[in-house]
């Protein structure tokens, strides 16, 4: 009997593994990797997951690990460990970077973080040019240019696998509509587009489902606490970090969504931030459908727009053209 139930426990670890994707997290001892690679570890479609980053990897690795899911767990520490690290994975998440503290904005994180994503993307550029990468290292809307400019170099750029991910916009926007409506948060859906850095950021309650609307008054406060939603977790914080496991949660639901494509599941969509021709920025996010490749489709802006969301796209785009302008700049010097 114990040998027919080890043979049959076997068999179903290796189809439940067969059927998984290998996904590695680059930061993964950080305030967002950490929570993100135990929501990661918990789900059914990752059969390996690699952890990345400068120190303590071997710590998260070990911890997770003990987590009776299916998911292999593997650490790697410091530069000499990264290509390992990245060999044949399917998605990389890069949370890796420096936090926001009080009075800092995205932008002031730029010179370390672009840096460190820069490298980063070198190393994903040269052990991993077909997977599917999610960047959530802020500054998102320079960090993705950045990335797109170094695979261009190493001429294995691939607009349909590169992402910006700005989950974390449509999970906040989807709290705040159900919590002022008292709608079920969790099928609560309201789609944001454009980057993902304060005024860049444009939630389109008009697009709200279930149907949301406000007066004006409660429709200004609803949109730029959206727009500035991470500033209210920097000033909660103190000092003592951003948004993590908010971020985790998204980057998680995101990194889900991409992995249910991958394995044939249609209908696939997630607000990214991509290359694009929709808007005259260069790279804009907009509602994404997905598949076993990437980006089957950019699904483009919603019809129906109000004047008021279409006034916040304009004055989004002088800011988000200057951000993707200064991570090329920076890619490229």
């Amino acid at each position: 009997m114990a040998s027919m139930c080890t043979r049959v426990c076997s068999r179903a670890l290796s189809t439940s593994a067969a059927r998984g994707s290998k996904v590695a997290v680059l930061g993964a001892a950080g305030g967002i990797g950490q929570p993100m690679s135990l929501l990661l570890k918990q789900a059914p479609l990752v059969s390996q997951l690699n952890l990345y980053d400068i120190v303590n990897a071997p710590g998260v690795g070990a911890d997770l690990s003990h987590i009776n899911t299916n998911a292999k767990v593997m650490a790697f520490q410091g530069a000499e460990q990264l290509d390992e690290a990245l060999q044949g994975m399917d998605i990389v998440l890069i949370p890796a970077g420096v936090p926001r503290k009080p009075g800092m904005t995205r932008d002031d994180l730029f010179n370390t973080n672009a840096s460190i994503v820069k490298n980063l993307a070198e190393a994903c550029a040269r052990n991993c040019p077909n997977a599917i990468l999610g960047i959530i290292a802020n500054p998102v809307n320079s960090t993705v240019p950045i990335t797109a400019e170094v695979f261009k170099k190493h001429g294995v750029y691939n607009p349909n696998k590169l992402f910006g991910v700005t989950t974390l916009d449509v999970v906040r926007a989807n709290t705040f509509v159900s919590e002022l409506k008292g709608f079920d948060a969790e099928t609560t859906n309201v789609p944001v587009v454009g980057g993902h850095a304060g005024k860049t950021i444009v939630p389109l309650i008009s697009q709200s489902n279930p149907k949301a609307e406000f007066d004006q008054e409660t429709l200004d406060k609803l949109t730029h606490r959206i727009q500035f939603g991470g500033d209210e977790v920097v000033k909660a914080k103190d000092g003592a970090g951003s948004a993590t496991l908010s971020m985790a949660l998204a980057g998680a639901k995101w990194a889900i969504s991409i992995l249910k494509a991958l394995k044939g599941e249609k209908g696939i969509v997630e607000c990214s931030y991509v290359e694009s021709t929709i808007t005259d920025a260069a790279f804009f996010s907009t509602p994404i459908q997905f598949n076993k490749d990437g980006m089957e489709k950019n699904l483009g802006m919603p019809k129906g727009l109000t004047k008021f969301e279409e006034d916040l796209i304009n004055a989004a785009l002088p800011e988000l053209q200057a951000s993707i302008k200064k991570g090329v700049e920076f890619a490229n010097k």
